[in-house]
């Protein structure tokens, strides 16, 4: 396979990869659990729980690309389960966001030990749709004709994922910023009004899943 289509596959793999990541996961949707998580912390702290979760993303996302698939399988979890679960996950967020139940906070205050994995990185930025795009990703990869072209594709993916959690640093590293442009109130209202549209997208999920099993059986 000569260079010219080789780099034409790094670029479709990357370009594509990125922009559908970057779609799904929304960045800036991840501010106002980012802002209840990180309220009341230094902004050294801060800083490191938006390195952390952008770390996470990161990682989740590698692993859905060689593994997500094998994992899925191996436990005997359909792809419809996988939506009805992370529906859940989302939906539970959206109601605590949106009736004042700070997603960061815990009856026993210790629910969340590390924030920056769950409910941030999992399933706030990775979600289950996030997943399922990445694994759909790596299906299109294996059905390539050669290892070489498997190989481009793989890296320029990585890449793709790479940035996209550059994207989300950057994002998170300005919550601060964007709060204090927003006010308490401002915040207060798109905090009120990103957990109904978490809401939202939990049941939309679920009901997604729920279709696909009644389809499926």
């Amino acid at each position: 396979m000569t260079t010219l289509a080789l780099l034409k596959l790094a670029t479709t793999f990357f370009l594509g990869g990125f922009f559908s990541l970057v779609t799904i996961i929304n960045p800036p949707s991840a501010l106002p659990v980012f802002t209840a998580l990180s309220a009341g912390l230094p902004e050294g702290e801060q800083a490191r729980l938006a390195r952390s979760a952008s770390i996470y993303s990161l990682s989740i996302l590698v692993v859905s690309l060689f593994a997500g698939g094998l994992i899925l399988t191996l436990f005997g979890v359909s792809y419809p389960a996988l939506r009805v679960a992370g529906g859940i996950c989302v939906l539970l967020l959206g109601h605590g966001m949106l009736f004042g139940r700070g997603v960061g906070a815990a009856p026993d205050g210790a629910a969340h030990a590390n924030p920056a994995f769950f409910p941030l990185a999992l399933p706030t930025i990775t979600g289950p749709g996030t997943i399922a795009v990445v694994i759909g990703i790596s299906t299109e990869i294996r059905e390539l004709k050669s290892a070489l072209q498997e190989a481009v594709a793989y890296a320029a993916t990585i890449a793709a994922m790479l940035a996209a959690s550059l994207l989300i640093w950057v994002v998170l590293r300005s919550a601060r910023a964007i709060s204090q442009r927003l006010g308490a109130g401002g915040t207060e209202v798109l905090t009120r009004l990103m957990g109904f549209l978490l809401l939202c997208v939990g049941v939309q999920f679920i009901a997604s899943g729920v279709r696909s099993f009644v389809a499926g059986g």
